[in-house]
Order: C-alpha cells, then sequence, then structure tokens
C-alpha cells in the first residue's frame, strides 16, 4: 500500500509528471514529436491557481520528472565505464537534474507573473522558454542537452526556420502552441469568451514556418543540383569501449580501421573520417602504430581525418587534448584540432570543486584541455574545408556557426559514443547535428565509434545512418553549398531578443507598480 504522503505528492503533483515525461517522450527513441506541442499544457493548466512560490515548485518538479526520465543514461555511463557504485551514478544524474530543474521552474514562476488573459501573454512565455534555454546553453560552461526544438529534428518543413532563429525559433513556437492550447481550454471549461487574436497569430506562424520550410527546401535542391560535390566516407570501428583502451586491443584495433578503410577506398573518397579517439595511443608518440598508420594512408592516396588523444610537455606540467589529426595523401599531419568544450561527466565534472566524490569519473575517461578557441576548418582535397566538431560540441550551435565563418564547405563531427551503451542517448545526439546543418547550410558528415554514422543535407535530411553496434563503412557525395546563412552571420540574434523582450516587459511590469498605472490587464 502506497504511503499517504507518497499518495498526497503524486495527486498534488501528477500534472507535473505528466508534463516532465510527456516532454521526454517527445524526442527520440520513441519518435513521438507531436507530444512536445501538448506537453506544457498541464503546467500552463496548473500555475494558474497557484501562488508564485508554489508555481516555482510545480515548475521544479515538472523540470525534475522531465529530465531524469530524458538523460537517465547517466546512470550507466558513469556507472559503467566512470567506476562509481551505482549509489553514486544515480546521485550525479540527480545532482544535474537539480539544476536542470530550475529552469522549468524559473519558467512556471515568472508566467505566473503573466497575466493570462492578454493577447500577448502566450508570446511572452514562448521568449520566455527561449531565453532560458539559451541561458542554460551557455550557464556554467552550457549543458544545452534536451532543448524542446531538438524533438522535431525529423519534421523537415518545419525545421527550415533554424536558418534564421536557430533551434531556439522551433522551441518557441512549440511553447507558444501549448500556452495557446491551454488558453482555450480554460476559455471553453470558464464558458469565458475566447480570444481569438492569440490563436490567429499562432496559426499564422505555424503557416509561416511551415510555407517556409517548403520554399526553402525547394530552393536549397535547386542550388544542391548545380553544387559542386566532395566524397567522403565515415568509418564506425564498432570498437567496445570496456576494451577501447586495453594494451592488448591497441594492434588490433588499428588493423581493423585499417581494413574497414580499405572497403572505403574502394569508391575513391576525398576524405576518410574515423571517429573521436579512434586511434587508442598518442599519434606520433608510439612509433610502431603511428608508422602502421602513416604507411597505409600513402598507401591509400587520399586524405584521413584521425581522432586520437594528445599531450604537450613542458618542465612544469603535461596538458591532455582530445584532438583531430587532418593527414594528407603523404601520411603527413596538413592540420589539427583540439576540442574547445568539453563533455561534462566525462572529461570533466560540473561544479567538480563542490562535487569531489565525482573525481573518479574524469579520472578514468580522461582529464582533459581545451583547445585555442580558433576553430579553423582543415583543409583536405581540392582545397576543400571541414569544419570538426569532437563529440559534445555539436551541442552548441556557435561552434558550427564559426567554422562556416571561417570558411568551412561542410561540417564534420566525429563521436565515441559508445560511452551511452544500448540506451536513447545515442540517438538524441546524432539527431542534434540535423540542426547544424540547417542553421549553416551545410552538409554535414558523421563519424561514431558505435555509431550512429551518417551524413545530413544542407536541409537537414538524414542522407545515411548506420546500424548501432556493428562494423560499418559508409561514403557518399556532399554537396558544396557556398551561402551563408543569416543565422550563420548574425547567430543567437532570435534568442538575444526573445531575452531583452522579457527583461523589458517585466521592467514595465515593476515601473507599473511603482507608479500605479494599469499594466498587463491588472491595476495596481
Amino acid at each position: 500500500m502506497i504511503p499517504q504522503k507518497i499518495r498526497f505528492f503524486l495527486l498534488r503533483y501528477y500534472p507535473a509528471l505528466v508534463c516532465g515525461v510527456g516532454l521526454a517522450l517527445s524526442f527520440p527513441r520513441l519518435q513521438l514529436s507531436f507530444l512536445a506541442f501538448f506537453a506544457l499544457v498541464p503546467l500552463f493548466l496548473s500555475i494558474r491557481n497557484l501562488s508564485s512560490k508554489q508555481a516555482f515548485i510545480f515548475g521544479f518538479y515538472t523540470g525534475l520528472f522531465y529530465f531524469s526520465t530524458l538523460i537517465y543514461w547517466i546512470v550507466p555511463t558513469v556507472h559503467i565505464y566512470g567506476g562509481l557504485p551505482v549509489i553514486l551514478a544515480v546521485c550525479t544524474l540527480f545532482c544535474l537534474c537539480l539544476y536542470l530543474a530550475l529552469y522549468p521552474a524559473v519558467f512556471a514562476y515568472l508566467v505566473k507573473k503573466l497575466s493570462f488573459d492578454t493577447w500577448y501573454a502566450p508570446l511572452l512565455a514562448a521568449a520566455l522558454w527561449t531565453g532560458l534555454e539559451y541561458t542554460r546553453t551557455y550557464a556554467f560552461t552550457g549543458f544545452p542537452w534536451g532543448g524542446l526544438g531538438y524533438s522535431q529534428y525529423l519534421n523537415l518543413r518545419f525545421i527550415q526556420m533554424a536558418d534564421f532563429t536557430g533551434v531556439y525559433g522551433v522551441s518557441f513556437l512549440i511553447v507558444l502552441v501549448n500556452f495557446v492550447l491551454a488558453s482555450v481550454w480554460v476559455s471553453w471549461r470558464e464558458k469565458h469568451r475566447t480570444f481569438i487574436c492569440a490563436p490567429a497569430y499562432t496559426l499564422i506562424f505555424l503557416v509561416a514556418a511551415f510555407g517556409y520550410g517548403q520554399y526553402r527546401i525547394a530552393q536549397i535542391h535547386t542550388h544542391m543540383q548545380s553544387a559542386p560535390k566532395t566524397v567522403v566516407s565515415v568509418v564506425q570501428g564498432n570498437i567496445e569501449q570496456d576494451v577501447k583502451w586495453d594494451e592488448a586491443f591497441k594492434t588490433r584495433t588499428v588493423e581493423k580501421y585499417l581494413s574497414l578503410s580499405s572497403d572505403a577506398l574502394q569508391k575513391h573518397p576525398d576524405l576518410v573520417i574515423w571517429p573521436e579517439t579512434a586511434l587508442p595511443f598518442y599519434y606520433g608518440y608510439d612509433q610502431v602504430l603511428s608508422g602502421k598508420v602513416d604507411a597505409f594512408i600513402r598507401q591509400s592516396d587520399t586524405f584521413f581525418l584521425i581522432g586520437s588523444p594528445a599531450f604537450t610537455a613542458d618542465e612544469k606540467s603535461i596538458q591532455y587534448f582530445n584532438r583531430t589529426y587532418m593527414l594528407n595523401p603523404f601520411g603527413m599531419v596538413s592540420g589539427m584540432y583540439d576540442k574547445n568544450h568539453l563533455v561534462p561527466f566525462g572529461e570533466y565534472v560540473p561544479f567538480g570543486e563542490y562535487l569531489t566524490f565525482l573525481g573518479k569519473i574524469t579520472a578514468q575517461a580522461g582529464n582533459f584541455s581545451t583547445g585555442d578557441g580558433q576553430f579553423n576548418p582543415l583543409v583536405f582535397k581540392d582545397k576543400r574545408k571541414t569544419g570538426v566538431l569532437i563529440c559534445f560540441e555539436i551541442l552548441f550551435p556557435s561552434i558550427s556557426s564559426a567554422f562556416v565563418k571561417n570558411g568551412a564547405d561542410i561540417l564534420t563531427t566525429i563521436t565515441n559514443d559508445a560511452w551511452f551503451g544500448n540506451t536513447s542517448a545515442a540517438l538524441q545526439h546524432f539527431s542534434i547535428s540535423v540542426f547544424r546543418a540547417v542553421e549553416n547550410r551545410r552538409s554535414l558528415a558523421r563519424a561514431a565509434n558505435t555509431g550512429i554514422s551518417g551524413f545530413v543535407d544542407p536541409t537537414g535530411k538524414i542522407l545515411d545512418a548506420s546500424v548501432w553496434f556493428t562494423d560499418a563503412v559508409v561514403t557518399r557525395p556532399l554537396v558544396i553549398l557556398d551561402r551563408i546563412s543569416f543565422y550563420t552571420t548574425h547567430g543567437d540574434l532570435f534568442a538575444i531578443i526573445s531575452i531583452v523582450a522579457i527583461c523589458f516587459v517585466f521592467m514595465v511590469k515593476g515601473a507599473g507598480k511603482i507608479f500605479g498605472k494599469k499594466v498587463w490587464g491588472k491595476s495596481k
């Protein structure tokens, strides 16, 4: 029998549970993306009758349910590969979710301050959510996983607006629809006059978004037909994480990648891409294994993009890097890129100075330093350039746009998702790359150790996607577009405008309270 306190809690916060789980289910694997347009309705309906403090708590529990069901994969990741006991692994997830839940909590608290009956309240709520998502992307080094817009990665016509607004514009419209649906429901239930304005402009926005998407897809396809192409191969070695760094398996790992690359060379690619840290040794330092790789590349007569750990040392210290090397057909390093944005709970621990018990994770996974922050593309055949995003960097739109502004013809993301095991994390991670292609109108190649490897075209269409946990080689010609999108040039202007708008509105409301003026449909 359920204890009375627990039963009371479940009854009181049942809508928060529905909200949080509904949001999580809109993401891969279940592909229930339509749920995102309805999942926040219980939140909006519930906080109408709550105090501001109660709304904050309700939003907090919504966020807690949301993120704990979305990023549950952190537990097996840090337990199996980080070496933490199960209880500490659960604590790791819980601590991160406590932080992430603050964003929906603040959202609910501030939405409660809105006058729900005004025509512009849905716009303000959507702008508020958008601003908080943007803040979460960069605050405390950032953890943008679970942005609402990413749930729509297969909805191609809907997401084309990202070349103007980034993924944040998609999140904006999702929240807008949720708020309007809640308002219409309240009007119907309470037999109030239905506010036509908000549903009307929301419908106009949706029609405009889909119309723009249809137009842009057709336009980009026209450009793609006459655009030059480059042939790229991605190699998926499928090396299990628990043997990846075993001395006995290093030679076998190299031989496997060389064998798979031999298959790729049958299609004469201009570039062959290996995943993040595909080489389980320090390239250039281990002479024997490095020599095997160099000799193979000289025989292949093509460019290779290879992930490898690296280090620099002086008399005082040693710095380690998560590095990508561009090797020319002579087996020489023609360029390199060091990862700049490191993975929380893998390459660094968020709030590590406080959460000292989590230090064991980085001891197992690596303690890397950041790169130089220049984001210079790496050059391969015919002076083509690719911007390289290593693993977690694909979550940060500014990195992709920086590479494209610096001349990248295509984007490449390399990763080792073996850490995630057979969870939904790998597909969630893959889905994010769709938006980087759309935002910058660039073809994107993805090489993952255990999958998913594949290609995305400039409209966000997934051209190829390998099967998880299999050896795979995928080769495809990718179009080279040279047009620079509005988003690439101006970045997260839409999200910043959302933040400015919200700050302005609350300043006006505060002034209204001070001077006793009627603001937002209410008097002092």
